[in-house]
């Protein structure tokens, strides 16, 4: 498996696109690190999938340099994802990984708020890159996936926001996957310093469906004392894509990580979510909604970590799966021992709606503490029968009764939303999906 994903990328390859893009030599010395790992390390193991089996292989490295010149220009199925009536725009577009489109208030940038693409982040604040990337969150020598990441990593975003400083209105990435073949080692990195406050919003796009390639994302979250990160995201990569997605996050003292996850990808998905609760009374909310289709088979992990005192981890995920795919919810509360007073609650619950539809739920409770408040629920169910009959007797057509019945399900997560952008491009997505 390893001479097959990294086949062509020698050290020479590596060396040389890390001076392409100008990187730092801590950066370079990284990427070739992990290359000699990734040719030892194993690929991860999820309970319940073989993934294995999966496609990690087929793809091209490096795409071709498209700009934007105006928001207007873009395709009408890029256009639904970009609010073109507001006047500044706290937006970074990658288009097949490079930074097409980047625009960032002036306002924003007098307060020393930092939102670029990951290279120019390098060039520009290398220190503070170094800082974070792939030292406390992810480490390069997790799994094989995880050190392969490193080392070819060719796109992703940077954002920073100082002490004291608070945005009001959502900061947004769009990452277009245009090129068909074109795979997204992405990365991303948010930071906010203590007493801080954001809302990050990113987009996940391919534009194809028959082209196999490789998403391998990797998003790295620090929230600082008292600070607040919201983080919304929809994933959307087509059928041939197979997708590795790891976002993790690390809070401190009163800091809030609050997660809204669209996983509404087409094709083979493994995705991670994990939030460490460093700090005391630090809190997190993950919910997650996902909708599957074909013989696709998605493999989910949520996962809370309490280490404070009176910290407060909270997981809700809802999935549909329809005609023979599968989907797989893992829900993991861990609380630490000394984590007195800690909470971990979890629900999660899939609704299949055909016969040959697969859903998996399994809550895990893994409790250190004695003085200690944890809780799960989960579910998996096929369509009642009744609740059809009921809609079709009204005059209703099956199919519009299943998509009512789809969106009910899903409306407990998507309703407690909070931020507006993901909660209207969510909606979007699953009405494309079970139309």
């Amino acid at each position: 498996m390893s001479v097959e994903m990294l086949k062509g990328y020698t050290t020479d390859y590596i060396e040389d696109f890390s001076r392409q893009n100008n990187e730092p030599d801590w950066m370079k010395t990284l990427r070739v690190d992990a290359l000699e790992q990734a040719q030892k390390l194993e690929m991860p193991t999820p309970d319940k999938t073989r993934i294995t089996r999966w496609d990690f292989s087929t793809f091209s490295h490096k795409g071709d340099a498209k700009e934007i010149s105006a928001l207007v220009d873009l395709p009408d199925r890029i256009k639904r994802f970009v609010n073109l009536e507001q006047e500044e725009q706290n937006l970074v577009i990658l288009r097949n990984q490079f930074n097409s489109y980047h625009s960032l208030s002036a306002d924003l940038k007098d307060k020393g708020v930092i939102f670029t693409d990951i290279f120019t982040a390098m060039q520009e604040h290398p220190d503070l890159v170094e800082k974070y990337y792939m030292k406390e969150a992810v480490s390069v020598d997790e799994h094989k996936l995880t050190a392969v990441h490193a080392a070819l990593m060719n796109g992703g975003v940077f954002l920073y926001v100082p002490k004291n400083v608070v945005i009001e209105q959502p900061v947004q990435a769009v990452f277009w996957q245009e090129d068909p073949e074109l795979a997204l080692f992405n990365h991303v990195i948010i930071v906010a310093e203590e007493n801080s406050q954001v809302t990050y919003v990113e987009n996940y796009l391919s534009d194809h469906e028959e082209a196999k390639t490789v998403a391998n994302v990797v998003a790295e979250v620090f929230a600082k004392d008292n600070a607040t990160i919201s983080y919304g995201s929809v994933d959307h990569f087509a059928y041939n894509t197979t997708s590795y997605i790891n976002r993790r996050g690390l809070a401190d003292r009163s800091a809030t990580i609050n997660w809204a996850l669209g996983q509404m990808n087409n094709g083979n998905t493994l995705s991670e979510n994990i939030t460490h609760l460093l700090g005391d009374d630090s809190f997190t909310h993950a919910k997650a909604v996902s909708v599957g289709r074909g013989k696709q088979v998605q493999n989910f992990t949520a996962k809370t970590v309490n280490h404070g005192l009176r910290s407060n981890g909270l997981i809700l995920q809802h999935g549909v799966m329809k005609e023979s795919s599968t989907g797989i919810f893992h829900g993991i509360g861990k609380i630490e021992h000394g984590a007195t007073k800690a909470n971990a609650e979890q629900e999660s619950r899939i609704l299949m709606l055909n016969k040959d539809a697969r859903g998996d739920a399994n809550p895990i409770l893994l409790i250190d503490e004695d003085d200690v408040t944890a809780g799960h629920a989960a579910s998996v169910g096929r369509v009642d029968p009744m609740h059809l009959y009921y809609l079709m007797s009204r005059g209703i057509s099956k199919e519009e009764a299943e998509r009512l019945i789809i969106h009910g399900f899903l409306a407990p997560v998507v309703s407690s939303i909070q931020i507006e952008a993901v909660r209207n491009q969510l909606t979007d997505v699953i009405e494309g999906k079970i139309g």
